[in-house]
């Protein structure tokens, strides 16, 4: 029999090249927004107290202030007094802490507000008298005064039965010192620049008290 031919091997197919994917950085998907959604109030997180609160009675008040004077012609002094910068002030409010027209134009105010406001003597530190001199010695005032530094013109402070009060120089002697005890700026149209910084309820001790405890306030 004539030898039967062997069939050649079919040669091996290599296995297909598969290249890596592509990465491709697709734009994120916009999401729907929902046209006169309401918006549940229980998830919102308030704002605290002291920015929503109305100046009212028996309520302490932190601000800021500056203070010039209106001079009779209708112009303005140079700034006599600011806060801006150092510690605020606070005040309880009804109980005549500052003076009856500012505790007016900041009623009913909050935290936020600025408020430019002119007022007349009557409504600031009152008219001057003629009778509020006095003389007395230069150990009396409160603080440690040296006489040198003491020219008329000056503020001091002196020791009063109603606590510490503010005087003017007028003349100045070796021992004694004679002063004008009307308060600095009575008789004066004074313009404030007021700005509200909050506005919290008052403890009932500071409202037994009449004024504000704690920072700001009197220490007890």
């Amino acid at each position: 029999m004539p030898a039967t031919k062997k069939k050649a091997a079919a040669p091996k197919k290599s296995a297909p090249i598969v290249s890596a994917p592509e990465v491709v950085n697709e734009a994120p998907v916009e999401k729907p927004t929902v046209q006169g959604a309401s918006i549940s109030f229980s998830a919102v997180q308030e704002p605290p107290q002291h920015l929503t609160l109305r100046v009212d009675v028996n309520r302490v008040v932190a601000f800021h202030y500056r203070l010039r004077e209106r001079r009779p012609d209708g112009s303005f002094s140079p700034w006599l007094e600011e806060s801006f910068g150092r510690q605020p002030l606070f005040y309880l409010h009804g109980h005549g802490n500052v003076i009856a027209g500012l505790e007016q134009a900041l009623h009913g105010k909050k935290a936020g507000d600025a408020i430019n406001i002119t007022l007349p003597p009557e409504l600031a530190y009152g008219m001057r008298t003629s009778n509020d001199l006095m003389r007395l010695p230069i150990k009396h005032l409160h603080g440690n005064i040296n006489p040198k530094a003491l020219v008329p013109g000056s503020i001091v402070t002196m020791k009063t039965n109603q606590g510490l009060k503010n005087a003017l120089v007028m003349k100045v002697g070796k021992f004694n010192v004679d002063v004008d005890t009307n308060h600095p700026y009575a008789g004066r149209t004074l313009h404030y620049q007021i700005e509200i910084l909050g506005v919290r309820p008052a403890s009932a001790e500071e409202v037994a008290h009449r004024h504000v405890h704690g920072p700001g306030g009197h220490q007890h």
